[in-house]
């Protein structure tokens, strides 16, 4: 085999991914100190997209042993939103195809805001059905935080333009016609909760960032609602807003002064 240069080889190796393959073999067998150096990195990236793929598999079990029982449109289900001090309580209701691959995918907190993005974009293009429930201050004051967070995943389900078969629902058990499981920390074991924990949280960031452009004070765009330092410096001087959960400590002992 010619000797390559070393940016040919690294050109090629972007498009390499058997380690077994007779070029890589080659390269092992070339004693240039750069030719190992980009051997060592492109063998790294293949040990980290095999570790993304087995985590992938793994997510995918709850599923496959779901559709073994005969079902097929089942629907992940997550929520973001309901820590903060301010704003709505978002939930996502998702379900994918059985062939849907997205390795990387993850529990939405776990993953950069550059990776929740792209994944969001991905999984709206490629899954069957989304659908979003979306939980305003006022009503999480009136009926509590969890029950808020519970209608705004029935009000999710309720969007989906095809109608699930079984749900997968993040750690919550939901009073609903369709059979139903609640798993712990499902966002990071199931790989349709965890779609819809990426739905939710994007969608509810987004939101967050147009809130900010109304009140810039609180620094909702960066801390999307939670009581960071700037978030409480700014309801000590400016007051409470229309978005912020009155039921909340602190919020509550802020609560006589209202920003219109």
């Amino acid at each position: 085999m010619e000797k390559m240069t070393i940016g040919e080889i690294e050109q090629k190796l972007l498009i390499e991914r058997s380690r077994d393959d007779a070029f890589i073999q080659f390269l092992k067998k070339d004693e240039r100190k750069g030719v190992q150096k980009v051997l060592a990195k492109w063998e790294k990236l293949c040990a980290k997209e095999e570790l993304l793929q087995k985590k992938f598999v793994e997510m995918t079990s709850f599923e496959r042993e779901i559709r073994k029982q005969g079902f097929q449109l089942i629907a992940g289900i997550d929520e973001a939103g309901r820590g903060p001090l301010a704003g709505p309580v978002v939930a996502a209701a998702v379900i994918l195809p059985e062939e849907f691959y997205l390795p990387g995918i993850d529990d939405s907190k776990k993953l950069s805001e550059q990776s929740r993005e792209e994944y969001f974009a991905y999984i709206q293009s490629e899954a069957i059905a989304v659908g979003v429930g979306i939980i305003d201050a006022q009503e999480i004051d009136s009926i509590n935080i969890l029950e808020a967070a519970k209608k705004a995943m029935l009000n999710a389900v309720s969007e989906l333009t095809v109608s699930p078969d079984y749900l997968l629902v993040d750690a919550v058990k939901l009073e609903t016609p369709y059979p139903a499981e609640a798993l712990i920390k499902g966002d990071a074991r199931s790989v349709t909760i965890a779609a819809a924990s990426i739905i939710a949280k994007v969608t509810r960031d987004r939101l967050m960032k147009e809130i900010d452009k109304e009140y810039p004070h609180y620094g909702f765009a960066s801390n999307m609602g939670y009581g960071t330092a700037v978030h409480l410096d700014a309801l000590r001087n400016y007051g409470v807003t229309p978005y912020h959960r009155k039921s909340f400590s602190p919020v509550k002992e802020y609560d006589r002064t209202i920003v219109e």
